[in-house]
């Protein structure tokens, strides 16, 4: 019997991190997706020209048809090794449905959808953001996001944030680290994980743009980084491919924050 290949899944697969997710996988056969199809096809031939083994296909995450589109996709070319989902739009898109939608609905459709074809050893990754990290626990807003879906949701969630996409943004990171709680059991009977990547500031064409509209907030933020320097997408790559690996096979249900330990000092600031 021939033995069935092993897939690692990338969403976002266009774009900075997920690219660098995808380069840091030179042993297993890529599938990448992203929203466009034309950017799909652009990444899978650099990536094929590299030496990789690259397929891709396009694919919308707040749209459950595309979704299972995409799981057809894996299942009729071999089986889930990971799914790393680097998918997201920041709180500069002005829009508070749509980054509630994107960053946290996709997010909830994607984990349902591969569940299903997560088998033993199947491990989702899914990036959150250290932003997360400065939304504290609440009950009235938490089961609004662990169950994004819901009817009202949105509307619940949207009464905490003040009218800003950015704070926005921050909720649906912490609810990707909610979601992530309430799978871990469910995916740990198939033998399967399920973790979250928080990135501090990483440089991506998207940080690089939000950069150019606030300079000196970021030049505040790198000079408040213990390591003197913001991300690259690498330091998020090597993360991911540590987490899919065997040598992670008992981390699950957890987060790596990747910020050069930068949350520590920006909490101090804004209590200071």
């Amino acid at each position: 019997m021939k033995t069935q290949k092993k897939f690692i899944v990338i969403t976002g697969g266009a774009g900075g991190i997920g690219q660098a997710c995808a380069r840091a996988f030179k042993n297993n056969p890529l599938i990448i997706t992203d929203y466009s199809q034309e950017k799909v096809d652009n990444t899978v031939t650099t990536l094929s020209k590299e030496g990789y083994e690259a397929i891709g296909i396009a694919c919308d995450i707040t749209d459950k048809k595309d979704v299972e589109k995409l799981v057809e996709f894996v299942l009729e070319r071999g089986v889930l090794q990971g799914l790393i989902h680097t998918a997201g739009v920041s709180g500069t898109v002005q829009d508070l449905k749509k980054v509630f939608t994107i960053d946290l609905v996709g997010t909830d459709i994607l984990i349902d959808a591969f569940y299903k074809i997560a088998t033993k050893n199947s491990v989702a990754i899914l990036l959150s953001s250290m932003m997360a990290h400065v939304i504290p626990a609440n009950e009235a807003y938490d089961p609004a996001l662990e169950n994004p879906q819901a009817p009202g949701s949105f509307e619940t969630v949207s009464r905490f944030v003040n009218g800003s996409s950015d704070v926005m943004y921050n909720f649906a990171k912490r609810g990707v680290l909610l979601l992530s709680h309430k799978n871990v059991t469910k995916w740990g009977e198939k033998g399967a994980r399920i973790a979250t990547i928080s990135p501090g500031v990483i440089e991506t064409p998207m940080a690089l743009k939000a950069a150019e509209e606030h300079p000196e907030r970021m030049e505040k933020i790198k000079q408040a980084t213990p390591l003197k320097r913001h991300g690259k997408p690498e330091d998020i790559a090597d993360v991911a491919a540590f987490l899919v690996s065997d040598a992670a096979r008992f981390i699950t249900g957890t987060d790596i924050l990747v910020d050069g330990g930068v949350l520590h000092n920006l909490k101090k600031m804004n209590h200071g």
